[in-house]
This record gives structure tokens, sequence and C-alpha cells, in this order.
């Protein structure tokens, strides 16, 4: 009998039933399909900013509304309904990237999907594109791949900042993507479809239609763009993302529309609680309640069912609304090991057992608890060991 040491082994044990089920339906939907292994990428938020990794607690942390050095009831304040389970964290500190993404790793998640406002130093827009970087160097050394979604309501932001003249919208976008074409499309972590590099463009309040046409016909190389929802006339598809006013009708939606495109990107979701409203940003989106996790089972299936060869899952940790499936206070790894059952049904030479999606917590506290020269050489091996699905034998390291 294996022995689970995690404070969330009684929520595991509980959800066994139920995680061979999923599983079996997930597989059942996919198995008579002549279609290509499909890639799971989770949207992933590089804008968190913590001490003591930095002198700061971030706005995404903060909202100005919180204080993460206060306790309540025990609970660390923060903004966001739901607390890591390693506590608030620095997207910058190379630790925490590693953890992410190990997790992600044994979990069966290929990649990710990163929100990028662009270069300029302005806002936070410079530290996210630093934290991108280091995020995409470890992505690269786990053999994992990645994904630009570019937030181009940054483009109105700048102008607005007078950073950039009204007129130089589109030379401003097209500026960026050639900076990723020379930086990012030409390695091979970055994922393609049909031999193009996948973009992905959030929101419909940056460029018009008529702009994204104009910037991607001035990239001297093909790209496969996606926009959000709706297929822009450029566009080679769209991409799906939870509507907490529409819920499942808006999902529906988009599958219906999708079957006239050459390719969509369907999205899987657990939940969708924001805390604009406590924060006093602005009124809440509305909700999508989690439903004891029944809302991440029905939208991961009806994702896989689609066929598309890409399935996003939103997000792997956007706190402040609550879409989160990184490990939590109060889902454990709940989420992640449907998605763990479903790649094994599917793959069943994939080694990683549901008590393996421990390991990279038991690392990231090794490397925090003691920074000796002598604890972060084995950390450095277990997590050596763990990229090469070499899981008991990094336990024993870890030990």
């Amino acid at each position: 009998m294996v022995r689970s040491t995690s404070p969330f082994a009684a929520m595991a044990f509980a959800s066994i039933i139920v995680l061979v089920g999923v599983a079996d339906s997930l597989a059942q939907s996919t198995k008579d399909a002549a279609t290509p292994r499909q890639t799971l990428l989770v949207h992933y938020m590089p804008w968190f900013v913590a001490k003591p990794h930095s002198q700061i607690w971030g706005w995404h942390w903060t909202m100005n509304a919180f204080n993460p050095e206060r306790r309540t009831d025990g609970r660390q304040e923060l903004a966001s309904h739901f607390r890591p389970s390693i506590g608030a964290y620095d997207s910058g500190d190379p630790a925490v990237i590693e953890y992410h993404l190990l997790t992600m790793k044994i979990a069966g998640i290929d990649g990710v999907i990163v929100d990028w406002y662009g270069r300029t130093d302005f806002r936070d827009y410079a530290l996210l594109h630093r934290h991108t970087l280091a995020l995409f160097e470890q992505v690269e050394r786990l053999g994992m791949k990645f994904v630009v979604c570019y937030e181009d309501q940054s483009i109105p932001a700048l102008v607005e900042a007078k950073r950039i003249a009204a007129d130089s919208r589109v030379s401003h976008a097209a500026a960026e993507l050639d900076w990723m074409k020379r930086n990012w499309w030409n390695r091979d972590a970055y994922l393609r479809f049909e031999e193009k590099p996948i973009l992905l463009s959030f929101g419909q309040n940056g460029l018009s239609d008529r702009e994204w046409s104009e910037c991607l016909k001035s990239v001297a190389s093909p790209v496969a763009y996606f926009s959000l929802h709706h297929r822009r006339s450029m566009a080679t598809g769209a991409f799906d993302w939870p509507l907490p006013s529409e819920g499942m009708k808006a999902i529906s939606r988009f599958e219906n529309a999708a079957e006239a495109w050459p390719a969509s990107i369907p999205v899987a979701f657990p939940r969708f609680v924001d805390i604009y409203a406590e924060a006093k940003v602005h009124a809440s989106y509305g909700r999508v309640e989690d439903d004891r996790g029944e809302t991440f089972q029905r939208t991961f299936l009806r994702a896989v069912k689609s066929r598309s060869p890409l399935v996003q899952i939103a997000t792997w940790n956007d706190w402040g609304e609550g879409t989160i499936i990184e490990p939590s206070v109060e889902f454990g790894y709940r989420d992640l090991e449907v998605i763990q059952a479903w790649r094994q049904r599917q793959e069943p030479s994939t080694k990683a057992s549901r008590f393996d999606l421990q390991l990279p917590r038991r690392l990231y506290e090794r490397r925090k608890n003691d920074r000796g020269t002598a604890t972060q050489s084995i950390c450095d091996k277990a997590a050596q060991l763990l990229r090469e699905s070499r899981y008991d034998e990094a336990r024993k390291v870890l030990e």
C-alpha cells in the first residue's frame, strides 16, 4: 500500500472512484477516434509579485484592498477566495516556476499558454516579460511546450498614456510579433499547428479585425492565429474562454460555430469565482460554481471530445478569478488528478501516479527551507530525476 504524507490525502482517497469513472468516460469518448494525440496546455499568469523574493507585494495579490502580511482566521489575506497550497508566491522565483512546471508535467499537461503584454516598460509589462522569459527557459529544459496569448488591450493603454502614437497601433503590434518570430517562434518548444507557430490574442478591446489583418499580413512568415470566442477574418480559428454570465450555454455556442472553422481550441475550467467586487475593482463578472469538481469534469470531457488537437485549460493560476487548477488549500490536487487519470487511460505507458503529484511540492519545500549548497545539490538531483520520470528514485532522494 502506498503511503501519502500530503494534507490532501483524505480528499484524494475519497475521490479515487470518481476519478477512475471520469477517466473511463473520457477514454471511451476518444478511444475510437483516429486522431493524433491531443496536446493539453494550461493558461498561465506570470504576474504575481511577492515578498520575500521581491521587495513589495504586487497588485494581483493585493488589488489595493488586501494585505498578505495579515492573517484572518488562519488564512493569509489575499485578493482571492482561494489559497495556493504553497502560499502566495512570486512568479519570478525559479523554485516556484520549477514547482509549477514539474507538477504540470507529472499531471500529463504538455505546456503553457502565457498571458503576454509585450516588452514596453509601462505598468508591469516589462516585469511580466522578464517572468515569461524565465518561465520559457524552464519549459524548454523540461521538454514541454509554450504558446503566447498576446494581450493586445495593452495597445490602447499605451496610446492613452502617450507611449505610442494613435496611428502606430498596427506597427507597434507588428513589431511585437516580429520580436516573437525572431526569439520564440523558431524554438522547438514553441507549439505549432500545421507547421505554423500558434498565436492567441485575448479580448476584443485591442486591435480591430481590420488592424489584426494588417498586422498579420506584415509578418514575414505564416502564423496560426486564434482569436477569442469568434473567428476573426485572418484567423485560423478561435479559442474559447469561460463566460460566467452564460455558463455552459457559451460552450455550446462555441462548439456550434467551431464546426465551420479549420481549427478551434476548446476550453476546460473548474469554476469562475472572482474577487473583484470584494476588492472594489469593479463589479463581479458573475459566477460558475465548482460544483464539487463536476464543472471541471464536464468541461474537460467536452473539450477532449471535440477532437481538437489542442485543448486549453483555464487556468493554472488566475487566483483573482478563481479559475485555478494549481494545487490549493481548498481543492488540493483534485483537478490535476482528473487530467492525470485521463492521460493514463490514453497512454498506458505513463509512469506517474497520483501520489507522484506531491513530489514537486516536497522539492519546493526543501529548496525553501534549506538554502545550503549541499541541500540544493540534492534538490538539483531530485529535479533531474523528476524531469526523467524516475519518481521512486526522486522520492528516495527527497527523503
